[in-house]
C-alpha cells in the first residue's frame, strides 16, 4: 500500500524479517492526526498478519518521534465531536491488538500523544537525544491516550505525577533509570541497535515470542495469581509445538536450532 503520513519498509536477511514503520509528517514534527493513526493501524495489522514478519519497529525522525497529537485539529473540536467519533479509542488503540513484538525507536521529542504512543509499544529504545513528557496540562487538558495510566505503571506514581502536573520533560538517561526505556544508545546507532534486537527476536520461535509478549502484558495489567496461572498454561501449551522439540533437541545436541514457527 501507499500511505500519506507514514513510510513502510521490510528489513533483515533471514526468512523472518522486521517490518519498519516511520512516522512521516516532518514539518509537523510527526504530530499525530487521525489520518496518520488510521494508516499506522492499517500498516501494523498488515505486518501482524504477514507470516514473513516477526517483529515491528516504529520510529520517527531525528528531531521527533512524535511531538504530540495534532493540536491544530483538536482546538476546533467540542465534546460531541470527540465523543461521537470515539476519538483515540477508535484508532490509537489498534496497536494494543498487535500480537507480534513492537519496538519504538525514539529520537528527539516524544511528547504528549507521542510519549503515549511509545508506551503502547512493547519496548522503547531511545537515542541519547530523546525527551519524553506529558505536557497536556499546559493546554488545559490531561493526557488522553493512556498517559495517566501507563506512565505510573512504567515509572511509578511519584515521577508520573511530576511529569503530568509540571509538564517537564524527562531526558533519555532519566527515562531509562525510571524504567520507561529499555535501552539508551547514541543517536547515530539507534536504528542499527533496534534492528539488531528485532532480528534477534525474529530468529526465535514466533509462537514462543508471541506467547511471551502476551504473558508479560498479563503481568502488567492483572493480578499476580492470574498472571502465574496464565503463564503456566502458555508454558505447558508450548510443549505441543514443533519448535519446542527442535529447540530442546538442538540444545542437547549442541547445535543451532532451525525453527519452523509451528
Amino acid at each position: 500500500m501507499s500511505y500519506e503520513f507514514i513510510l513502510t519498509d521490510v528489513r533483515g536477511d533471514g526468512a523472518i524479517k522486521t517490518g519498519v514503520i516511520t512516522l512521516n509528517r516532518p514539518k509537523q514534527l510527526n504530530a499525530l492526526n487521525d489520518g496518520l493513526m488510521d494508516e499506522l493501524g492499517a500498516a501494523m495489522q498488515a505486518y501482524d498478519a504477514d507470516e514473513a514478519i516477526g517483529c515491528i519497529v516504529l520510529t520517527g525522525s531525528e528531531k521527533a518521534f512524535a511531538a504530540g497529537a495534532d493540536i491544530g485539529a483538536m482546538s476546533r473540536w467540542d465534546y460531541m465531536d470527540v465523543y461521537k467519533s470515539d476519538y483515540i479509542t477508535r484508532n490509537w488503540e489498534t496497536i494494543r491488538r498487535i500480537r507480534k513484538p513492537v519496538i519504538a525507536a525514539v529520537a528527539g521529542f516524544a511528547l504528549g500523544g507521542g510519549c503515549e504512543l511509545a508506551m503502547m509499544c512493547d519496548m522503547v529504545f531511545a537515542a541519547e537525544t530523546a525527551k519524553f513528557g506529558q505536557p497536556e496540562i499546559k493546554l488545559g487538558i490531561i493526557p488522553g491516550a493512556g498517559g495517566t495510566q501507563r506512565l505510573p505503571r512504567a515509572v511509578g506514581k511519584a515521577k508520573a505525577m511530576d511529569l503530568a502536573l509540571t509538564a517537564r520533560m524527562m531526558d533519555a538517561a532519566e527515562a531509562e533509570r525510571a524504567g520507561l526505556v529499555s535501552r539508551v544508545v547514541p543517536a547515530a546507532e539507534l536504528m542499527a541497535v533496534t534492528l539488531a534486537a528485532a532480528q534477534t527476536i525474529c530468529e526465535h520461535s514466533l509462537p514462543s515470542v508471541m506467547m511471551a509478549k502476551e504473558c508479560v502484558n498479563r503481568a502488567y495489567e492483572g493480578p499476580l495469581a492470574e498472571g502465574i496461572q496464565f503463564e503456566r498454561r502458555m508454558f505447558h501449551s508450548l510443549f505441543a509445538t514443533e519448535d519446542q522439540k527442535e529447540g530442546m533437541d538442538a540444545f542437547v545436541n549442541k547445535r543451532k536450532p532451525v525453527f519452523r514457527h509451528r
